[in-house]
């Protein structure tokens, strides 16, 4: 009985680290290197005939080069909807429209841009690691509370205790090897 509940509440915790994990990794996605990359604006949301539709939806999106982002809307008719939300966006990035497809070229950052850049990530990464230790002291909270409830003993509460510092530590680790390779694809020049 007692080690399916400390199985169950770390099996648990591990599943919600790991989303954790993945939504630092999405955010860190999200932070513009001076590479194009469809991630940039596949979530984009686009007024397209009155409906919020994300870009992927309603366009094919490619990176012909380092620096350019190809847009290619299925429906002809959505060139300027798509051209009006990049403007609308965060991306400080003019569209180029032939027509046909839309181009968005991305100029290369500077050295100073480069630094707020890795200090954003590096504030996303520090919000990844409260959100996991925040994880794991629920955890050992849910444990406490099994013990005093004479569902555990004490031996296995600072088993699992244990277990979840070695979990926590394996996630932590990951996002710090995340932030080290985001960190040197921003200051690569």
């Amino acid at each position: 009985m007692e080690n399916s509940i400390i199985s169950e509440n770390v099996a648990s915790t591990r599943e919600k680290m790991a989303k954790a994990i993945a939504h630092a990794q999405q955010d860190f996605a999200n932070v513009r290197t001076g590479r194009a990359s469809p991630v940039l604006v596949e979530r984009l949301q686009v007024d397209y005939y009155g409906a919020a539709v994300p870009l992927q939806q309603i366009a094919g999106i490619s990176v012909p080069e380092a620096r350019v982002l190809m847009i290619t809307p299925y429906d002809r008719g959505a060139l300027s909807a798509i051209e009006r939300a990049i403007q609308a966006s965060d991306l400080g990035i003019n569209p180029s429209n032939d027509g046909v497809i839309i181009r968005l070229v991305f100029p290369t950052l500077n050295e100073e841009r480069r630094k707020e850049l890795v200090k954003v990530v590096r504030a996303k990464a520090e919000e990844a690691r409260v959100a996991v230790r925040n994880l794991r002291r629920a955890s050992r909270h849910e444990l406490e509370v099994a013990q005093k409830d004479g569902l555990i003993t004490t031996d296995d509460l600072e088993r699992a205790e244990k277990e979840l510092d070695k979990v926590t530590s394996e996630f932590v680790g990951e996002l710090d090897k995340m932030l080290a390779t985001k960190e040197k694809e921003l200051l690569e020049v």
